[in-house]
């Protein structure tokens, strides 16, 4: 089941720079079960970090890893009062998620690119195909009537 992690911040004047650079090198992708995180300004100088993981079990064994994470930018925040410290973390099971279903991405099969929507547009990686010619006394679906091709196809003839 989702979860989620939230940690409140409260960052000493002038050390935002540092504290969000901290977070924008820290590397997701090294947590297991991180699906992805979130640093949100929630005030002046208050920050928020937002996990979401697979399961509560990854956050749990997250821990000494994101309190080592932590350390780095311990001495940049302010403690919060009320006994918290310089964090005030909590986490949880997502027991309610709304929202528009998420999308799935399909790809097609080696890497197949779809035609132009328009018939008959050349772009720059597909030359236009030439168009079949009419054949004489056929008529053309939505183009001009069988008289006018004949004619022109004699005119060529002609010319020849």
């Amino acid at each position: 089941m989702t979860a989620f992690n939230i940690v409140r911040f409260r960052v000493k004047p002038g050390r935002d720079q540092e504290f969000i650079d901290v977070h924008r090198n820290a590397n997701a992708e090294g947590f297991t079960g991180a699906r992805r995180f979130a640093l949100i300004k929630s005030g002046d100088n208050t920050y928020c970090v937002i996990g979401e993981w697979e399961s509560i079990d990854h956050i749990v064994e997250a821990r000494p890893r994101m309190i080592s994470l932590l350390d780095i930018f311990r001495d940049c925040l302010e403690d919060l009062g009320g006994d918290l410290g310089v964090t005030d973390p909590v986490s949880g099971e997502a027991i309610l998620e709304a929202g528009p279903p998420a999308r799935k991405v399909t790809r097609r099969a080696g890497g197949a690119r779809r035609k132009p929507a328009t018939k008959g547009r050349a772009t720059s990686a597909r030359p236009a195909k030439p168009r079949a010619k009419a054949k004489a006394g056929a008529k053309p679906a939505g183009r001009k009537p069988a008289k006018r091709a004949k004619k022109k196809a004699a005119a060529k003839r002609a010319r020849r």
